[in-house]
């Protein structure tokens, strides 16, 4: 009866008994929560639509202009003069200017220069650059580094909410590890109970001696401080979630206490990360948010060294204007007219020279990070791949120790049923067996890391 008895308490324990929640929350459903809701994300989302203002603001330059200018002096019942220019101004592309105008000036003291016919003067005429601002000038320039800010608000947005998918995952995988140990403290603490409540009985009855109890003891009040330890460190680490949890209109959300994370995770985190692909085929950076962004700024400052290069240049304007009274715009006068040249070149250009040459460093030094950006990607991707298909192995070999151990525990315990073990031993075996399932739980641990990395690396979070 008593090898009954204690085959029956030994037995039992290497198979778990633990009754698991149904309530998963899932790595999926996880990511789309964050995706969808958290404020950082949303914030990236903001640079797209902040790119788009600025090229609202960018082509705003283009926009014809109505001018009113209006002067008009009256002294002891003398009208002395009354000037009204008025015009309507259309910019284009490529820094021509088209304008038309009516001016009408009138009074006693009129300056002789702005004196005109009594209906007034009408103009119909445009300015040209032939220098400076004919192939491109500053509102060109703005309206194509806009266009080109929007392709990097979208790189960077993508980047920015790479970053706080991977740390969201990071979180709960932290939070995943740490409910397995608990979960396994669990199970390790109610056999140890078990155990020394067997032993107590067995002590009474003569078949052990009294210092058993002691050791059996021991290992239950180990089991209860990792027990608390590990409670302790999943608390945190569901608070640490809880930080990337959040709903509609900005309303953070707490993880209830009933939700567990995804049990068979290494399944299908590959799947959900859309790393399984990468692992077997190569990987394009061409379309590389990185390679991307820096491209754009890349085209930015080319587009401000096509500016500065003009600047070299000498500024002539010429304009020339049809004039015309109100009564007789219909009748073609072209030797009435207006002309205008303007001339400003400086003699050596040291200012100009100058900022053209810093652009041109700006670009080199941003094609320098390109280069250096677009072999780093590459390492990391094959390293990472390496890593991943590594840890597989490992998971597997962990697997088997783990087994191998189970059955090495299972052997002693028959042995002392047979009364040709002691408990010391039986610990020293649950003690293996425990430190085998904690690497497998950290190895897997680190296998979700790892591709999260991966997915980081590859920076498309859509």
């Amino acid at each position: 009866m008593k090898y009954v008895f204690i085959a029956f308490l030994f037995f039992g324990l290497t198979v778990s008994a633990q009754n698991i929640p149904s309530k998963e929350f899932t790595y999926d459903e996880f990511l789309g929560y964050v995706k969808k809701y958290h404020p950082l994300v949303k914030t990236a989302n903001l640079e797209i639509s902040r790119a788009q203002a600025n090229l609202m603001m960018a082509r705003g330059g283009f926009d014809p202009k109505i001018e009113v200018d209006f002067d008009k002096k009256q002294f002891k019942n003398q009208e002395y003069f009354s000037i009204l220019n008025s015009s309507f101004k259309i910019p284009t592309w490529y820094g021509i200017e088209i304008k038309a105008g009516f001016d009408n000036n009138e009074g006693i003291f009129l300056n002789p220069e702005n004196t005109m016919p009594n209906q007034g003067l009408t103009s119909f005429g445009i300015t040209v650059p032939l220098g400076q601002g004919l192939f491109i000038n500053q509102r060109m320039a703005d309206v194509r580094q806009a266009k080109i800010q929007i392709k990097l608000s979208q790189a960077e947005r993508k980047l920015q909410a790479i970053e706080v998918l991977y740390d969201a995952s990071i979180a709960y995988f932290n939070w995943k590890k740490n409910f397995s140990e608990v979960q396994l403290y669990q199970e390790y603490n109610r056999y140890a109970q078990i155990r020394f409540e067997g032993i107590t009985t067995l002590i009474k009855e003569g078949d052990k001696p009294a210092i058993d109890s002691v050791e059996a003891g021991i290992i239950v009040k180990n089991r209860i401080l990792n027990l608390e330890d590990s409670g302790q460190k999943l608390a945190k680490a569901k608070l640490e979630l809880s930080n990337f949890l959040w709903l509609e209109n900005n309303i953070p959300l707490e993880l209830a206490d009933e939700m567990i994370p995804e049990l068979q995770l290494e399944f299908t985190i590959q799947e959900s990360l859309r790393t399984n692909d990468l692992l077997n085929t190569d990987f394009s950076i061409i379309n590389h948010p990185k390679i991307n962004a820096l491209q754009s700024k890349i085209d930015i400052l080319n587009v401000e060294r096509k500016l500065k290069a003009n600047m070299l240049l000498p500024k002539v304007d010429v304009g020339y204007s049809y004039l015309s009274e109100p009564s007789y715009i219909d009748n073609y006068r072209f030797k009435d007219y207006k002309i205008g040249l303007d001339f400003y070149f400086p003699l050596f250009l040291r200012k100009e020279r100058g900022s053209l040459k810093l652009t041109k460093f700006k670009v080199q030094e941003t094609e320098f990070a390109l280069d250096i950006e677009t072999v780093q990607l590459k390492n990391k991707i094959n390293a990472q791949k390496i890593e991943i298909t590594s840890l597989e192995k490992q998971k597997e070999l962990i697997k088997a120790l783990v087994q191998d151990n189970l059955t090495m525990l299972g052997a002693e315990e028959r042995l002392f049923s047979f009364g040709e073990s002691s408990l010391f031993l039986i610990n020293t075996r649950e003690n293996n067996l425990v430190l085998a399932q904690l690497s497998k739980i950290a190895l897997e641990n680190r296998f979700y890391i790892s591709n999260s990395e991966l997915f980081k690396i590859m920076a498309n979070p859509d």
